[in-house]
């Protein structure tokens, strides 16, 4: 029996089978799994699954987040990159673009690297995101930015790394993980919080979507610097 065919999801370089969403594999990275993903061909073409659970953009966008900046010349600014798993998909997505991957936990950069061997579309920089200034050099203005850092400065720190590296038309999400911003609050009060803080500070706030069942007390928010 042959596998059900996969439809394009609205947001370009993902494709979807009911609930699974699914990246096409990065060319020079075919059948290399970076967190037990299975594969699946279509028309001779190898595709990734991208579980929910285990990477928060693709709960995102099950929850459907609206379209944004993601195009396969995009570059990325990419922080807290942990070992790689979600921004090895974007990687797919970007196959002819850039991803500058920021990580500062060592045990977390070196499984990273074993993901960057073969995508050559990643640069990591083993470095601490609340500093910008130590890797202006390496990167330049980008099309999206995205955070997913625990943090109880995550949004100070996301603030600070759009401002340094958007342009106008520049997009970002930022994850936002509740319990590491003040936990005598609820998930919903610092939701509020960090949205308060960005229009505060001159941002859009034009999405917000919590991240259950996929994820417990997070929520995902597409934001864009007003001009």
């Amino acid at each position: 029996m042959q596998p059900p065919t996969m439809k394009a999801s609205s947001q370009p370089g993902i494709w979807q089978d009911h609930k699974k969403l699914f990246t096409r594999t990065y060319p020079t990275a075919q059948g290399q799994q970076v967190y037990n993903e299975h594969f699946r061909t279509q028309k001779g073409k190898e595709y990734r699954s991208w579980n929910p659970y285990r990477s928060k953009l693709a709960a995102a966008l099950l929850k459907n987040i609206p379209p944004f900046n993601l195009t396969p010349t995009s570059h990325i600014l990419y922080l807290g990159a942990a070992t790689g798993t979600t921004v090895s998909h974007l990687s797919d997505i970007a196959s002819d673009g850039m991803i500058y991957a920021v990580e500062c936990a060592p045990m977390a950069m070196t499984k990273f690297l074993q993901v960057t061997k073969t995508r050559s579309n990643i640069i990591p920089l083993h470095q601490d995101a609340s500093h910008p200034d130590r890797y202006r050099a390496f990167v330049p203005q980008v099309d999206l930015i995205y955070q997913d850092i625990a943090q109880r400065q995550q949004a100070d720190i996301f603030m600070n790394n759009f401002n340094t590296f958007a342009k106008p038309e520049t997009q970002g999400i930022l994850m936002v993980k509740a319990r590491s911003i003040d936990v005598s609050l609820s998930p919903q009060q610092a939701y509020n919080q960090v949205e308060h803080t960005l229009i505060e500070n001159g941002f859009t706030v034009n999405a917000v979507k919590i991240l259950t069942p996929y994820d417990k007390d997070h929520a995902v928010f597409l934001v864009q610097k007003k001009t």
